[in-house]
Protein backbone atom coordinates (compact mmCIF):
# COMPACT_ATOMS: atom_id res chain seq x y z
CA UNK A 1 0.00 0.00 0.00
CA UNK A 2 1.23 3.48 -0.86
CA UNK A 3 1.88 6.08 1.80
CA UNK A 4 -1.21 8.28 2.19
CA UNK A 5 -0.84 11.98 2.94
CA UNK A 6 -4.13 13.82 3.42
CA UNK A 7 -4.18 17.58 4.00
CA UNK A 8 -7.23 19.29 5.47
CA UNK A 9 -6.90 22.97 4.54
CA UNK A 10 -9.69 23.95 6.97
CA UNK A 11 -10.51 27.68 6.82
CA UNK A 12 -7.34 29.39 7.97
CA UNK A 13 -7.22 32.90 6.54
CA UNK A 14 -5.47 33.79 4.35
CA UNK A 15 -3.61 30.48 4.12
CA UNK A 16 -6.54 28.34 2.96
CA UNK A 17 -7.66 30.63 0.13
CA UNK A 18 -6.67 31.94 -3.27
CA UNK A 19 -3.06 31.90 -4.38
CA UNK A 20 -1.79 30.61 -1.03
CA UNK A 21 -3.97 27.53 -1.22
CA UNK A 22 -3.05 26.93 -4.86
CA UNK A 23 0.60 27.03 -3.83
CA UNK A 24 -0.11 24.22 -1.38
CA UNK A 25 -2.08 22.30 -4.00
CA UNK A 26 0.75 22.51 -6.52
CA UNK A 27 3.30 21.48 -3.90
CA UNK A 28 1.22 18.46 -2.95
CA UNK A 29 0.80 17.54 -6.61
CA UNK A 30 4.56 17.78 -7.12
CA UNK A 31 5.14 15.53 -4.10
CA UNK A 32 2.67 12.98 -5.46
CA UNK A 33 4.50 12.85 -8.77
CA UNK A 34 8.03 12.79 -7.35
CA UNK A 35 7.44 10.15 -4.68
CA UNK A 36 4.47 8.20 -6.10
CA UNK A 37 2.40 8.61 -2.93
CA UNK A 38 -1.35 8.95 -2.56
CA UNK A 39 -2.26 12.54 -1.72
CA UNK A 40 -5.51 14.24 -0.74
CA UNK A 41 -6.34 17.91 -0.32
CA UNK A 42 -9.57 19.11 1.27
CA UNK A 43 -10.08 22.82 0.46
CA UNK A 44 -12.87 25.12 1.61
CA UNK A 45 -15.91 24.76 -0.64
CA UNK A 46 -15.26 28.11 -2.32
CA UNK A 47 -11.85 26.90 -3.50
CA UNK A 48 -12.68 23.37 -4.69
CA UNK A 49 -13.06 24.14 -8.40
CA UNK A 50 -9.87 26.22 -8.55
CA UNK A 51 -7.84 23.52 -6.80
CA UNK A 52 -9.24 20.84 -9.11
CA UNK A 53 -8.01 22.80 -12.12
CA UNK A 54 -4.36 22.96 -11.02
CA UNK A 55 -3.73 19.39 -9.80
CA UNK A 56 -3.19 16.13 -11.65
CA UNK A 57 -2.32 13.53 -9.02
CA UNK A 58 -3.95 15.05 -5.93
CA UNK A 59 -7.43 13.82 -5.04
CA UNK A 60 -9.69 16.68 -4.03
CA UNK A 61 -12.00 16.00 -1.09
CA UNK A 62 -14.71 18.11 0.46
CA UNK A 63 -14.16 18.97 4.10
CA UNK A 64 -17.74 18.05 4.94
CA UNK A 65 -21.01 17.05 3.31
CA UNK A 66 -24.29 17.57 5.12
CA UNK A 67 -26.51 14.50 5.57
CA UNK A 68 -29.28 15.85 3.36
CA UNK A 69 -30.52 15.52 -0.19
CA UNK A 70 -31.16 18.60 -2.37
CA UNK A 71 -34.03 20.72 -1.10
CA UNK A 72 -34.87 23.42 1.41
CA UNK A 73 -31.64 23.31 3.43
CA UNK A 74 -30.34 26.87 3.72
CA UNK A 75 -26.57 27.00 4.07
CA UNK A 76 -26.09 23.26 3.68
CA UNK A 77 -23.31 21.61 1.70
CA UNK A 78 -25.29 19.31 -0.59
CA UNK A 79 -23.31 16.59 -2.35
CA UNK A 80 -24.91 17.21 -5.73
CA UNK A 81 -23.57 20.77 -5.72
CA UNK A 82 -19.92 19.69 -5.60
CA UNK A 83 -19.83 16.06 -6.75
CA UNK A 84 -18.41 16.88 -10.19
CA UNK A 85 -15.33 18.52 -8.67
CA UNK A 86 -14.39 16.14 -5.86
CA UNK A 87 -13.05 12.62 -5.46
CA UNK A 88 -14.55 12.17 -2.01
CA UNK A 89 -15.18 13.83 1.32
CA UNK A 90 -14.03 13.94 4.90
CA UNK A 91 -16.87 12.78 7.13
CA UNK A 92 -17.39 13.39 10.85
CA UNK A 93 -14.36 15.55 11.53
CA UNK A 94 -14.31 16.55 15.20
CA UNK A 95 -15.17 20.10 14.09
CA UNK A 96 -18.20 18.86 12.09
CA UNK A 97 -19.44 15.84 13.99
CA UNK A 98 -22.36 13.72 12.84
CA UNK A 99 -24.53 11.06 14.41
CA UNK A 100 -23.74 7.45 13.48
CA UNK A 101 -26.88 7.26 11.32
CA UNK A 102 -25.83 10.45 9.53
CA UNK A 103 -22.34 9.08 8.90
CA UNK A 104 -23.90 6.00 7.34
CA UNK A 105 -26.15 8.20 5.19
CA UNK A 106 -23.26 10.35 3.90
CA UNK A 107 -21.09 7.30 3.14
CA UNK A 108 -23.92 5.73 1.16
CA UNK A 109 -24.56 8.95 -0.77
CA UNK A 110 -20.87 9.27 -1.66
CA UNK A 111 -20.91 5.67 -2.89
CA UNK A 112 -23.92 6.46 -5.11
CA UNK A 113 -21.67 8.78 -7.10
CA UNK A 114 -18.53 6.65 -6.96
CA UNK A 115 -16.87 8.96 -4.45
CA UNK A 116 -14.65 8.06 -1.50
CA UNK A 117 -15.19 8.60 2.20
CA UNK A 118 -12.59 9.48 4.81
CA UNK A 119 -14.33 9.11 8.17
CA UNK A 120 -12.81 10.60 11.31
CA UNK A 121 -13.19 9.10 14.77
CA UNK A 122 -11.81 10.18 18.15
CA UNK A 123 -11.04 6.78 19.70
CA UNK A 124 -10.23 3.17 18.75
CA UNK A 125 -13.74 2.06 19.74
CA UNK A 126 -15.48 4.69 17.62
CA UNK A 127 -13.08 3.96 14.75
CA UNK A 128 -14.32 0.37 14.77
CA UNK A 129 -17.94 1.54 14.97
CA UNK A 130 -17.66 3.71 11.85
CA UNK A 131 -15.54 1.11 10.03
CA UNK A 132 -18.46 -1.31 9.85
CA UNK A 133 -20.36 1.31 7.82
CA UNK A 134 -18.01 0.68 4.89
CA UNK A 135 -15.87 3.83 4.47
CA UNK A 136 -12.78 3.82 2.29
CA UNK A 137 -10.62 5.37 5.00
CA UNK A 138 -10.79 5.77 8.75
CA UNK A 139 -8.77 8.52 10.45
CA UNK A 140 -8.38 8.33 14.22
CA UNK A 141 -7.87 11.81 15.68
CA UNK A 142 -8.02 12.52 19.42
CA UNK A 143 -9.71 15.96 19.36
CA UNK A 144 -7.79 17.26 22.35
CA UNK A 145 -4.54 17.10 20.34
CA UNK A 146 -5.80 18.72 17.13
CA UNK A 147 -3.93 21.94 16.41
CA UNK A 148 -1.67 21.59 19.46
CA UNK A 149 1.53 20.59 17.67
CA UNK A 150 1.67 17.62 20.07
CA UNK A 151 1.37 14.57 17.87
CA UNK A 152 -0.84 11.61 18.64
CA UNK A 153 2.01 9.30 17.66
CA UNK A 154 4.11 10.67 20.51
CA UNK A 155 1.53 11.66 23.13
CA UNK A 156 -0.81 8.69 22.72
CA UNK A 157 0.95 5.96 20.72
CA UNK A 158 -1.19 3.31 22.37
CA UNK A 159 -4.29 4.78 20.72
CA UNK A 160 -2.82 4.08 17.29
CA UNK A 161 -1.95 0.51 18.23
CA UNK A 162 -5.42 -0.01 19.71
CA UNK A 163 -7.09 1.56 16.68
CA UNK A 164 -5.27 -0.75 14.27
CA UNK A 165 -6.22 -3.72 16.43
CA UNK A 166 -9.87 -2.62 16.70
CA UNK A 167 -10.14 -2.19 12.94
CA UNK A 168 -8.59 -5.57 12.31
CA UNK A 169 -11.14 -7.13 14.66
CA UNK A 170 -14.03 -5.78 12.55
CA UNK A 171 -12.23 -6.91 9.37
CA UNK A 172 -11.75 -3.39 8.01
CA UNK A 173 -9.85 -3.60 4.71
CA UNK A 174 -9.55 0.10 3.98
CA UNK A 175 -6.91 2.70 4.72
CA UNK A 176 -6.02 3.59 8.30
CA UNK A 177 -4.93 7.17 8.94
CA UNK A 178 -4.05 9.01 12.12
CA UNK A 179 -4.04 12.71 12.79
CA UNK A 180 -3.90 15.41 15.44
CA UNK A 181 -0.74 17.37 16.09
CA UNK A 182 1.29 15.78 13.28
CA UNK A 183 4.04 18.38 12.88
CA UNK A 184 7.33 16.68 12.01
CA UNK A 185 8.66 13.85 9.91
CA UNK A 186 9.28 11.66 12.92
CA UNK A 187 5.59 12.01 13.85
CA UNK A 188 4.72 10.46 10.50
CA UNK A 189 7.37 7.76 10.84
CA UNK A 190 6.12 6.77 14.28
CA UNK A 191 2.52 6.60 13.09
CA UNK A 192 3.49 4.18 10.32
CA UNK A 193 5.65 2.11 12.63
CA UNK A 194 2.59 1.67 14.87
CA UNK A 195 0.49 0.36 11.99
CA UNK A 196 -1.10 3.33 10.24
CA UNK A 197 -1.01 3.68 6.44
CA UNK A 198 -0.72 7.44 6.46
CA UNK A 199 -1.61 10.69 8.17
CA UNK A 200 -4.23 13.43 8.10
CA UNK A 201 -2.61 16.81 8.66
CA UNK A 202 -3.69 20.45 8.64
CA UNK A 203 -1.94 23.50 10.10
CA UNK A 204 1.59 22.07 9.90
CA UNK A 205 1.31 22.18 6.11
CA UNK A 206 -1.30 24.89 5.53
CA UNK A 207 0.51 27.47 7.69
CA UNK A 208 4.04 26.44 6.69
CA UNK A 209 6.30 29.11 5.18
CA UNK A 210 7.39 26.49 2.63
CA UNK A 211 4.62 23.89 2.18
CA UNK A 212 6.67 21.83 -0.28
CA UNK A 213 9.54 21.41 2.19
CA UNK A 214 7.17 20.36 4.99
CA UNK A 215 5.38 17.89 2.72
CA UNK A 216 8.73 16.50 1.58
CA UNK A 217 9.79 16.06 5.22
CA UNK A 218 6.62 14.10 5.96
CA UNK A 219 6.79 11.92 2.88
CA UNK A 220 10.48 11.06 3.10
CA UNK A 221 10.08 10.07 6.75
CA UNK A 222 7.15 7.84 5.85
CA UNK A 223 8.89 6.24 2.90
CA UNK A 224 11.91 5.37 5.03
CA UNK A 225 9.65 3.35 7.29
CA UNK A 226 7.87 1.64 4.39
CA UNK A 227 11.19 0.78 2.72
CA UNK A 228 12.28 -1.03 5.87
CA UNK A 229 9.29 -3.29 5.42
Amino acid sequence: MKLVLAVNAKTYYPHSYGSRLLRIARALDQIAKEYDVYTILAPPNSEIKDVKEVVERVEVFAQHVDPVKPGAHTGATVLEGIKDYINGSIVNHSERQLKLSEIEFVISRLKEYGLKSLVCAPTPKTSAAVAVLGPDMVAMEPPELIGTGISVSKAKPETIVNTVKALEEVNFKGTILVGAGISHGDDVAKALELGAHGVLVASAVVKADDPYSKLKEFVEAGIRVLDKG
